[in-house]
């Protein structure tokens, strides 16, 4: 028997069909709903929208999205405005490769927004070892035999012992 490699949602009474396989992805989600169902062409031509952007210029376009595409008006977003000052004097070869890929556009616009996450800031803190630990490193670092082998290790301990025990400002 295969199972599924998520556990599904509850079941609310949102229309979801309970015959068939169980869902294995998101367009399978999407297909599976018919209030979702309706925003998979849209989904699906905006995507290959994205993709022939990206090909077209794929340095500039790898952190650009595509915001709306409606009435031949392809909305670009940026996340920054050097970065859509560079973009718009490429806005007519884009344009051109979009054209003869197909896509019908009369105009792009851009606009500079914030559309990926920033990663978080992660707070490091300082080790801070016990005064046993102290006592048990400065014993190995004078029991150990001073020889042209152990003589890295020794420094490294005594530096260490030295930074952890000066009073922090």
């Amino acid at each position: 028997m295969r199972t599924p490699t998520y556990s599904p949602a509850p079941r609310r009474g949102y229309g979801f069909a309970r015959s068939g396989p169980a869902v294995t992805g998101a367009t399978d989600f999407l297909r599976g709903n018919a209030t979702m169902a309706s925003l998979m062409p849209t989904v699906t031509r905006l995507a290959a929208l994205q993709k022939d952007c990206a090909k077209a210029l794929p340095a500039m376009f790898e952190h650009c999205d595509i915001l709306q595409f409606e009435g031949g008006q392809l909305v670009l977003a940026t996340p920054n405005a050097a970065l859509a000052a560079k973009l718009k004097q490429q806005l007519p070869k884009l344009q051109g490769e979009l054209e003869r890929k197909g896509w019908q556009i009369s105009g792009i616009k851009l606009k500079v927004q914030v559309i990926r996450s920033i990663a978080p800031i992660v707070h490091t803190r300082a080790l801070v070892l016990p005064e046993k630990a102290m006592t048990a490193l400065e014993e190995l670092s004078t029991a150990l035999p001073a020889s042209k082998q152990n003589e890295q290790l020794i420094a490294a301990l005594r530096n260490m012992l030295r930074h952890h025990r000066e009073p922090k400002d």
